[in-house]
């Protein structure tokens, strides 16, 4: 069995939870407005945080310590991998569909390898280009034969998550020589820790005009948002980030554009998704080769 197996099935597994966040986060922030989107944050953050802490008293002590050097490090990713990220992230999401937002996040692998090129020197490969070329076009044509999947959408929205896109991308690369110093629990919870104290001041106002009379839907929609996207997706994709390459963790996102179509159409019953073609299933072939490319050795460029 391939040593890195459990990696790559944490890795989809924390994808697949991101496919449906696109659907189950929208939902509180609908057109019944019950949590604007930096009080969605808030919770998230806040309800992870705890989760994540609370995971720690199960670990020995000695294995908690962190080097007053890296505090700067897990800071800086506090700040674009939790604040910067998620804010960018809901307030997009708000503004635009599902589909479109889970189309912008491809962009993030050919981001990643950018900066993980330019901070920490990972070797960039012509196989690896190729592999996201491939995926990337593989999820943006899946999506173009959804008809009418794009409605709702706006351009200021997309960018948004373009952005939220390249945080996530610095904090991806950022995160990644911590992994190989500490366990991933120390990790994520200094990392949640910094964060809150960025997200508290920016959230609190919206936090506290919440309109908690919600639905029962609603309220899973939110628990599964703390929960699942934060606590447990976090979880799976920092493990990945300790066994794999920054660029193949990242490549995994060309899945979430199928996987949040087809989360749509499940709960939905949207027609316009559109039904399952011999061209949707040629281009969602592309995606999986594009993911496996992009783990793959080759040829380094050379600057």
């Amino acid at each position: 069995m391939n040593k890195n197996l459990f990696a790559h099935l944490a890795v989809f597994g924390a994808n697949l939870i991101y496919g449906m966040n696109y659907t189950l986060a929208k939902g509180p922030m609908g057109e019944d407005g019950y949590i604007q989107p930096r009080g969605f944050i808030f919770i998230r953050v806040l309800g992870a945080l705890s989760m994540f802490w609370l995971l720690r008293l199960f670990m020995k002590k000695s294995k908690t310590k962190i080097e007053r050097k890296d505090y700067f490090r897990l800071a800086a990713c506090g700040l674009f991998g939790v604040c910067i990220n998620q804010m960018l992230f809901f307030q997009g999401l708000s503004m635009t569909s599902e589909i479109n937002a889970s189309i912008m996040m491809t962009s993030n692998p050919l981001l990643v390898l950018i900066i993980a090129a330019i901070v920490i020197g990972e070797g960039v490969t012509w196989i690896k280009v190729l592999g996201i070329v491939l995926g990337g076009f593989g999820a943006t044509m899946i999506i173009l034969y959804s008809n009418g999947s794009t409605d709702g959408s706006s351009l200021s929205g997309d960018l948004l998550i373009l952005a939220n896109s390249a945080s996530y991308g610095v904090y991806l690369v950022l995160v990644k020589p911590l992994m190989k110093k500490y366990n991933s629990v120390v990790v994520i919870s200094w990392v949640f820790l910094f964060g809150a104290l960025f997200v508290i001041p920016l959230g609190f106002n919206q936090f506290t005009e919440i309109n908690w009379d919600m639905p029962p839907a609603i309220i899973g929609s939110v628990v599964f948002v703390v929960v699942c996207t934060t606590f447990l997706a976090y979880l799976l994709n920092i493990y990945a980030v300790s066994k794999l390459n920054t660029a193949t963790v990242s490549a995994y996102i060309y899945l979430q554009p199928v996987l949040a179509a087809a989360f749509v159409l499940i709960v939905s019953y949207d027609e316009n998704i559109g039904g399952l073609t011999l061209e949707k299933i040629g281009f969602a072939v592309l995606i999986f080769i594009g993911v496996y490319l992009v783990g793959k050795p080759g040829k380094r460029i050379k600057a």
